[in-house]
């Protein structure tokens, strides 16, 4: 539901903000998310944590929708690529601190103490956002024809299939990465949280190395990103077949799958920082409709990746899932390397 939600939100709100500051923009959405946590908090029942989530979804959509193209306007034009990193590197920081977080609150205090945690977090960003931008006044709304005129562009609908294959494979594979891990690779329940940890810390260095690398060009970087992805994906499975057949096992086994899991999470990391890189090139004269862009096709790739997965799933079994995120991984490796690309150092 927040999912979808987001990938609606992103590029209506961008559009009904119109000229608006966006520092106040962000604060109220941060608000939103401040009072949809509040509300999941109260929640007496199961429709009303739905309306909570619904709220998330408008929420995040949007900020994620204005935050991702602020950079440019914060920082001098040769740091714009270090900066779009550290903007993305909060994704990455979230990927690899929300689960162990939101699990030990709710093992000290109950399941409701995490959305009262999130809460937390959300009202003192809120604040910092209001206290620390400065004014950030949109010299022109962003209108609907201006969104879907982007899509005209041949290198924008490149940037946004990479998006869709590339999210979209590595949801369908991720989301099932644990019945994987135990059923067939026979990695014990306990030693999932270590590997996935190992996964989310080489996701925040990928993050940073692949905005150096795509603020050179986000072409090579990408191609790299994608086949490195469709290698590990696949590989993942053939670890127990590999061990059988050389006698590898146990520790080494284990390693093996961690260096995996290490290295997948190298290159998705710098998913998100590259094709927003590649989407801002393509677009420079329309970069917070770009985002807008960019947010909703990467949610709706989120929410179709599960559902592919779990159908995945269900009719091949755990490995059928990685079969499936590999091969979407191997044709957005195709669509970078054959696709048109965003003028120089494409």
């Amino acid at each position: 539901m927040t999912g979808l939600v987001a990938a609606v939100a992103a590029p209506v709100l961008t559009l009904m903000v119109g000229r608006r500051d966006r520092r106040a923009v962000l604060a109220a959405l941060m608000a939103t998310l401040t009072a949809a946590n509040l509300l999941a908090v109260y929640a007496p029942n199961i429709a009303v944590l739905l309306v909570a989530r619904v709220l998330v979804g408008l929420g995040m959509g949007g900020v994620w929708a204005i935050a991702a193209g602020l950079a440019v306007r914060l920082v001098p034009a040769h740091r714009v690529a270090a900066a779009t990193s550290l903007v993305f590197s909060g994704v990455a920081a979230a990927s690899v601190l929300g689960v162990p977080a939101g699990t030990s609150l709710g093992e000290w205090g109950g399941w409701r103490a995490a959305f009262m945690g999130m809460a937390a977090v959300c009202a003192v960003v809120a604040l910092a956002l209001a206290v620390l931008l400065p004014p950030l006044p949109e010299p022109a709304a962003v209108r609907l024809a201006g969104v879907l005129g982007l899509l005209r562009g041949a290198p924008v609908r490149t940037g946004l299939v990479l998006v869709t294959l590339l999210v979209t494979g590595h949801f369908a594979a991720y989301t099932y990465v644990r019945p994987v891990l135990e059923d067939v690779a026979g990695v014990q329940p306990g030693q999932i949280s270590t590997l996935l940890l190992a996964f989310g810390l080489a996701g925040l260095a990928g993050n940073f190395g692949a905005g150096a690398g795509a603020a050179r060009s986000p072409r090579v970087t990408l191609v790299v990103i994608c086949g490195v992805l469709a290698g590990t994906v696949l590989l993942v499975p053939l670890v127990p077949l590999v061990g059988r057949g050389t006698g590898v096992s146990g520790p080494a086994a284990l390693m093996a799958v961690g260096g995996l899991l290490a290295v997948w999470g190298l290159s998705y990391g710098g998913v998100s920082v590259s094709t927003q890189t590649w989407l801002m090139a393509a677009a420079p004269g329309a970069r917070e409709a770009a985002s807008a862009l960019f947010v909703a096709v990467f949610n709706g790739a989120i929410a179709l990746g599960a559902f592919l997965g779990g159908r995945a799933a269900d009719s091949w079994g755990p490995t059928g899932v990685m079969w499936l995120g590999g091969a979407l991984a191997a044709g957005a490796l195709v669509t970078a390397g054959v696709g048109k690309g965003p003028g120089r150092g494409r």
